[in-house]
């Protein structure tokens, strides 16, 4: 008799190829329509599913784990990030996790010199001007922004993303600073000339431009908080494509309000969806929807490691892209 096939549970919709090769392997269950779950509807799925398939939207917290029956064995998560999930608790109750790393690296990188370009050239103003046809023709001192070639990048976070980062704005003419857990080998250093910096706090107050690159862990929630914010000078800006924790938004609203840092550009926020509205009126801030890791080949890509995890998996393997508490 063939074998009894994994049941499957997706909490959002995703790319159509990869919905298809998941229904052809597995016995998947998806949602009727493309939307955050709510808890109810996580932990039902936890007491039906021998797998998950969650996204960062859903809290796979220890309350929604204990709810788990014995059957759940996997919580394949599709993105690379993992602190929306209690993986200790999980471990606890027999239950793997696994993620998808490294697909997005070059998809981030690109929209973290999107937004270094926006907000130092001042593009959603002059879209937001042509947009309601009040442009009168060229001026000298219309909209006038600033030139990122020579300016100072410090990256925070020099992992995957903010390697890439580094090599586009090297190749804007961008000076290369960062400050990481552990310093980059030489080697990797010279190739992307980047200059080390083990104190974040003198980095900061010497840089252009700031990139946040790095993941939101208890050591980084606020990692860059008001007394940090505030050694920024007042002609430097500040893009975040990472985790909005990793930034104190309140603090950071104040000072550009207030002019003490020049501009922001933000595809992440400390609320999620919940956007700080004061952010909303200011017009040297660019604010994206979550972004970063949209395009269609990336999530494809995000979908096909999935895949691998949980064929992995059911074949009596561990999976590839497994993730244990000792890695967070």
């Amino acid at each position: 008799m063939p074998s009894t096939r994994l049941s499957v549970v997706v909490t959002r919709r995703l790319p159509e190829p990869v919905e298809k090769r998941m229904s052809e392997l597995f016995d998947l269950k998806l949602p009727e329509r493309d939307e955050q779950m709510t808890r109810a509807d996580l932990i039902k799925a936890v007491k039906e599913a021998d797998v998950l398939v969650p996204t960062l939207c859903d809290k796979i917290d220890a309350g929604v784990i204990a709810q788990a029956s014995d059957r759940l064995k996997l919580i394949a998560n599709y993105g690379a990030g993992v602190d929306h999930i209690d993986v200790h608790t999980a471990r606890q109750h027999g239950i793997l996790v696994s993620n998808t790393p490294g697909v997005s690296a070059d998809d981030t990188a690109d929209m973290a010199l999107a937004l270094i370009l926006s907000v130092t050239r001042r593009l959603p103003e002059g879209f937001a001007r042509m947009q309601a046809g009040e442009w009168q023709g060229w001026s000298p001192n219309a909209l006038l922004g600033g030139r990122v070639s020579g300016r100072r990048l410090g990256i925070l976070g020099m992992g995957r993303i903010g390697q890439a980062v580094a090599r586009r704005a090297a190749a804007f003419g961008m000076q290369i600073h960062y400050h990481n857990r552990r310093r980059l080998r030489p080697e990797i250093e010279q190739e992307l000339g980047a200059t080390y910096w083990e104190s974040l706090d003198q980095m900061v107050a010497r840089m252009d431009v700031i990139s946040v690159n790095c993941p939101h862990t208890p050591s980084t929630f606020h990692l860059m908080n008001a007394r940090r914010l505030k050694l920024m000078k007042p002609d430097a800006v500040i893009v975040n494509t990472s985790r909005g924790e990793v930034i104190d938004e309140n603090a950071l609203t104040r000072m550009l309000r207030a002019g003490e840092i020049a501009g922001a550009g933000l595809d992440v926020y400390e609320r999620g969806a919940e956007i700080n509205p004061r952010l909303r009126e200011l017009k040297n801030v660019v604010l994206l929807p979550h972004m970063g890791s949209a395009t269609l080949e990336g999530r494809i890509e995000m979908g096909e490691k999935v895949l691998v995890n949980i064929k992995t998996f059911d074949d009596g393997h561990r999976p590839p892209d497994q993730v244990v508490p000792a890695m967070l």
